[in-house]
């Protein structure tokens, strides 16, 4: 009886499970060798693939300067520079109006980006066959498409606002010189190379369609809204300075046609740069807008004052003004110059800016301190005698029309000449040309990172699986989890493993099919392990020893141990039993060839001798209970005294009882059945029983005070891959 608690053995100290043990993670990959490979050969024709289905792309650049300010105005005098003001243009600023719709729609009318044609009939597979597919051409005179039955050619296609981003077909009529356009609930027919406008529930469609293709072949075409198709334009478009605040603009433009994408380019830069020399003239144009309508008022003023003055002057005679006055008079002449130039600006600066302008301001603040100065000199003028005052005041006047009417007409002119030699601020220094070299894809480099990621993704595998699956590969990490040693290791027959996958072999008991294997001599190594782990005392002297055979879990090889184990023994001139002790679903028989009737289930259920469920085998010394019929409570019927009392009678007539006994975690049969086993032995598979189970099914024993005595690693597969094949890599056997 096997159920002393206190020789239960203890674990050993376990291992950190954190510890990570890279040498076994090395050997886990190499046994998922072809899982790793598959997934990498996946990832190849994934890229080979996607490197066939993707068009080429290809690439255009330009180059712009942006000049800091305008080179026109400054040469001609500081004066005209500050009335037009001087506003700096940064790189970066310029760089987003070039990709504003102010920039880009005059290229998107010209070239008719906004219409899309598609052919349907190129599918995937279509593209991977001919590594690449036509795309459509965008000219002024419309846009045209390629296929395998011809050309596509629209010059004009307009539709409502909410058919718009709407997908229209456009079919070849039968007659051959019209078509068809549908939108899928109205068909609309025309003639081919004639306007037409078609009038829809949502508005009217104008559309100009020049060729199509025949037999039938059909083609999409898409009016796309105007952002739709800026933003398209601005995914494929990069606008960066070179280099810092060095003003020149680098442009380039991306695509699948290599000319296509040089037009759009340079479209959009001869359009940005048409709106540079609007923008860098519309200033002077409004400068000299404004004199045009002051210069005939001031010259009225003028000739005024000076008929006002020569009247006065043929009443009076000459009058001879004091020194004073005349100082007084030149100073007030100099305010006055002052005063209008100012008032010039001011006018000048209130079409742009409001009174509350910084400029504005300083401005106000100037005419401020010179109207005082002025009225200064009035007061001292009052003093002068009343013709002479009056000779000074007209005088004046006449002096001030003069001086703003002649300096209004000087700056008239010279922005004449500045307006005729304006430039914009914005220069051409390269237009994009065709290179025809595609910068994409780069097929080698998406074949080997394709393929890269595939062997990752297997890798990812593989270790997942074995760490969601820690199975039993490592006896030393076995006994460390369980604390019961491993007292065997049987290798795997691959003759015996062949012979299984066929239906006609009978007999696959070792001694009969692979007598000379490594697995037979591991058997046999157990045997000798147990017969001397099995000491004989005086009370058990005329008792069999009792072996019970089980498992964490069912296809770990119990049958196959028992089985062989049974004829390994018998070899010593020893009689032995082997009981088939799972009622449920044994399947022992097999190995012998054998029924399952007349077994262990009818003895315990029914009233029939011990002889009638005990039958020899073919083997010498050997006898087989079966399991018998499927009882209903077969644990209650080993818990009971018939149980037992088969045990007393078996005992006086073997030397070995060997019980294969139901998997623990299936069955609490195992458990039952231990206190009458000399050896309770735990058979568990390699690379197949996962470690936790094993440990569970033993800690369910140790509860019960069972021990275990030791386990058996069955099925030990041996190669390079495997890091624990040393186990019996040195087994000795006859290969004669």
């Amino acid at each position: 009886m096997n159920t002393d608690s206190k020789s239960l053995s203890k674990p050993i100290e376990q291992k950190d499970e954190d510890e990570i043990d890279l040498l076994a993670l090395l050997f886990a990959l190499l046994r998922g060798w072809k899982t790793i490979l598959f997934f990498a050969l996946v990832g190849l024709l994934i890229g080979v693939l996607y490197s066939r289905y993707v068009n080429p792309t290809f690439k255009s650049n330009a180059l712009i300067q942006i000049d800091d300010k305008s080179g026109g105005l400054p040469a001609l005098g500081e004066n005209i520079s500050d009335l037009l003001g001087s506003e700096e243009s940064k790189a970066q600023t310029e760089a987003e109006l070039i990709k504003s719709r102010m920039v880009l729609q005059p290229v998107v009318d010209l070239l008719h980006l906004g219409i899309r044609l598609s052919d349907p009939e190129v599918d995937a597979l279509t593209r991977i066959k001919n590594n690449r597919t036509d795309t459509q051409v965008n000219i002024p005179e419309g846009v045209a498409l390629a296929t395998a039955d011809g050309n596509v050619q629209v010059s004009n296609f307009e539709v409502p606002q909410s058919n718009l981003n709407q997908s229209f077909t456009l079919i070849r009529s039968e007659s051959g010189t019209g078509f068809v356009l549908s939108s899928g609930f109205d068909d609309y027919k025309g003639q081919l190379g004639q306007a037409h406008q078609f009038k829809s529930v949502d508005g009217i469609i104008e559309i100009t369609v020049n060729n199509l293709p025949d037999n039938g072949h059909t083609v999409n075409i898409t009016k796309q809204s105007l952002q739709t198709t800026t933003d398209s334009i601005n995914s494929a478009l990069s606008v960066v300075e070179k280099g810092k605040q060095t003003g020149v603009i680098e442009m380039s433009l991306t695509g699948a046609n290599q000319q296509q994408v040089s037009l759009i380019l340079k479209e959009i830069i001869l359009s940005y740069i048409g709106q540079n020399q609007s923008r860098g003239s519309e200033e002077t144009t409004k400068t000299i807008e404004f004199m045009e309508s002051q210069i005939p008022v001031l010259k009225q003023k003028l000739e005024a004052a000076e008929k006002i003055f020569n009247d006065f002057r043929k009443q009076y005679g000459t009058i001879d003004v004091g020194k004073e006055a005349e100082l007084l008079l030149t100073e007030n002449s100099q305010i006055d110059a002052q005063l209008n130039e100012l008032k010039l600006k001011k006018a000048d600066l209130t079409t742009y800016y409001t009174e509350e302008h910084p400029l504005v301001i300083q401005i106000n603040d100037q005419l401020r301190v010179l109207n005082n100065r002025k009225q200064e000199i009035d007061n001292k003028i009052t003093g002068l005698p009343e013709v002479q005052r009056e000779f000074l005041k007209l005088s004046q006047d006449t002096e001030i029309n003069r001086e703003i009417y002649l300096t209004l007409l000087k700056n008239y002119q010279q922005l004449q000449i500045a307006k005729a030699g304006q430039i914009g601020f914005a220069r051409i220094i390269d237009l994009p040309i065709n290179t025809y070299k595609a910068i994409a894809p780069k097929k080698l480099q998406i074949i080997i990172l394709a393929m890269l990621l595939g062997a990752m993704l297997g890798t990812m595998l593989v270790l997942l699986k074995n760490l969601l699956r820690n199975v039993v590969k490592d006896p030393e990490r076995l006994e460390a989890k369980t604390g019961i040693p491993v007292i065997a290791t049987i290798p795997r027959s691959p003759l015996l493993t062949r012979l299984g996958k066929s239906k006609k072999s009978q007999n696959r008991l070792l001694a009969y099919a692979d007598n000379n294997s490594l697995s037979y001599e591991a058997i046999k190594s157990l045997r000798t392990s147990l017969m001397f782990g099995m000491t004989t005392t005086s009370d058990s002297a005329q008792r069999a020893k009792v072996i019970l055979i089980t498992g964490e879990s069912p296809g770990v090889g119990k049958s196959f141990i028992s089985s062989n184990l049974s004829e390994v023994f018998a070899q010593l001139d020893k009689k032995v039993l082997i009981i088939d002790a799972d009622m449920r679903l044994g399947e022992l028989h097999k190995m012998f060839n054998m029924t399952q009737d007349n077994g262990l289930g009818d003895y315990l259920a029914q009233d029939v001798a011990i002889t009638t469920v005990v039958h020899p085998t073919i083997m010498d010394n050997v006898d087989f209970m079966p399991r018998g019929q499927h009882p209903h409570n077969p644990a209650s019927l080993l818990s009971g005294d018939k149980f037992t009392t088969m045990m007393t009678e078996l005992n006086a007539h073997y030397d070995y009882i060997i019980l294969d006994s139901p998997p623990i975690l299936a069955a609490s049969d195992a458990i039952i059945m231990s206190q009458y086993a000399d050896k309770v032995l735990m058979v568990t598979r390699y690379d197949k029983s996962i470690e936790g189970q094993v440990v569970y099914a033993i800690k369910q024993m140790h509860k019960a005070n069972v021990q275990v005595d030791g386990i058996i690693l069955n099925d030990v597969q041996q190669g390079l891959m495997s890091k624990y094949s040393y186990h019996y890599s040195y087994a000795y056997g006859n290969n004669n």
